[in-house]
């Protein structure tokens, strides 16, 4: 009877038991269902694998053998004695500028293969979901590949690490329109820096897309300071990288320029600070404009009037430079040479209270200005005040710079005697914007070049003097 009874018992609890499994699988399921696919969440969970015998270096973890990577590769396959929070997956490819990822938990990257993948919990399925990210912070940048960010659905399918790095890691591409001075920092230096600041440097960056070592000696001062690792190269990478947040693609708020609010992390980031974090980067001295109200008489401010030397010329230089005398200036000319080592220019334009330049990528040297100084463009004929408004004129109002926009006018264009009052590009220049990029570069920015009207550039000099004048 007895026996009887406890049998009874036995076969309850087991009962018992199964149902509340069953009870818990049935809830797993619905709760992944419902989930939204706008952000994705996936589960993570890892291993302490404290015996593992490991090469490590500054923030990586090299898997030596091929055994320690069966190993690694078991490991995320069944559940961890270590849970971690759930982890996000944020894709955006509906912005106007750009295209990024932003992924937390089990990420792996293979350069070799343009591949990214995102590693459910080794005890849990996924959804697959897939997305084509081109890491150049500009979309319209054709000639840069796009990576394929996948989802896992079976954390078995994932390739094994061979190199794990223990801090965050940003993927951008170079190639696109690096390498002229306006993109490399408006494209790169601007959104790697809004991407990374949150981590004081503790990130690693990873450079993609035909890359040229020449690109990232030539700024290896500004990356440093963003980061205190190596840039990794991925073009031809055999290794499978494995971090626990990645950033794939960096996201372009404007063309030159930061919101606020987009900013990831708790910093409220603006202009000023990423011209800060260059004076800093390069080491330059000053950090305000010379005002004649608090300087010390006969100490005259400095004006940089940059002249280019083929295509969009001051014809007439010397007439400018009187003018910028007469309104009290001591006036350098210089022309920037574009292979100038940077930090060599940045203290040469650092020096300066005023720039005045033509419209070009040379304008990207208000960057180093002092705030509070004054930066005057020069804006060719032909429709161009908008670009440049947007490129160079609200950036300097950004990062706390005077801006101050003199307009060509056709009288002062040297296009009015080469092409004639008829020419298309005289009459109608919308006809020559509609043709596109190259036709409108092609004559306005290549065949043009100006003399300015010296009264009506004395008043833009006076402006300027009235500027620094009021500082405090």
């Amino acid at each position: 009877m007895k026996t009887s009874v406890q049998s009874h018992i036995n076969v309850g609890l087991i009962a018992g038991v199964l149902f509340v499994l069953l009870t818990y699988l049935v809830v797993s399921q619905q709760t992944a269902i419902s989930r939204p696919n706008v952000v994705t969440t996936v589960a993570q969970w890892l291993s302490n694998t404290p015996n593992k015998q490991q090469f490590q270096g500054l923030g990586e973890t090299v898997v030596a053998t091929k055994e320690q990577q069966i190993a690694d590769k078991q490991l995320i396959q069944g559940p961890s004695e270590t849970e971690k929070p759930n982890s996000k997956v944020v894709c955006s490819t509906e912005e106007r500028l750009s295209d990024y990822c932003e992924v937390d938990g089990d990420v792996r990257i293979n350069g070799k293969a343009w591949s990214v993948d995102i590693v459910p919990s080794g005890w849990s399925s996924s959804e697959r979901r897939e997305w084509k990210i081109r890491p150049y912070s500009r979309r319209s940048a054709s000639n840069v590949d796009k990576l394929n960010v996948t989802q896992l659905q079976d954390p078995a399918a994932a390739p094994p690490c061979t190199v794990t790095h223990h801090v965050p890691g940003v993927v951008f591409a170079l190639g696109g329109y690096s390498g002229n001075a306006f993109h490399d920092n408006a494209d790169v230096l601007l959104p790697l820096f809004l991407a990374s600041l949150r981590y004081d440097r503790e990130v690693q960056f990873l450079v993609i897309n035909r890359v040229q070592p020449w690109w990232l000696g030539k700024y290896r001062l500004a990356l440093r300071r963003l980061s205190r690792y190596d840039v990794v190269t991925l073009d031809g990478d055999a290794h499978v990288r494995c971090f626990p947040h990645l950033t794939v693609g960096l996201r372009l708020h404007k063309d030159f320029g930061v919101v606020p609010e987009w900013v990831p992390g708790r910093r409220r980031v603006s202009m000023p600070d990423f011209t800060r974090f260059l004076r800093e980067a390069y080491a330059l001295p000053r950090g305000a404009p010379v005002s004649p109200a608090r300087e010390p008489a006969g100490k005259k401010p400095r004006l940089m009037l940059i002249q280019r030397q083929r295509t969009r010329r001051f014809l007439n230089g010397e007439e400018m430079v009187r003018a910028a005398e007469a309104a009290g200036f001591e006036v350098t000319v210089t022309d920037l040479v574009i292979d100038a080592a940077v930090d060599e220019q940045a203290r040469v334009v650092n020096s300066f209270d005023v720039m005045v330049g033509i419209h070009g990528a040379g304008m990207t040297n208000e960057v180093f200005l002092p705030p509070g100084g004054v930066l005057i463009q020069v804006v060719p004929w032909g429709k161009l005040d908008l670009i440049a408004r947007i490129e160079y004129g609200e950036p300097a109002a950004d990062m706390g710079l005077k801006y101050l926009c003199y307009n060509v006018t056709l009288e002062e264009s040297s296009l009015l005697e080469l092409l004639g009052r008829d020419h298309p590009a005289i009459k109608d220049p919308d006809s020559i914007h509609r043709k596109g990029w190259a036709a409108m570069f092609d004559i306005y920015m290549t065949k043009q070049d100006v003399r300015l009207d010296i009264t009506r550039f004395a008043r833009t000099l006076a402006e300027a003097m009235d500027h620094l004048r009021s500082l405090q």
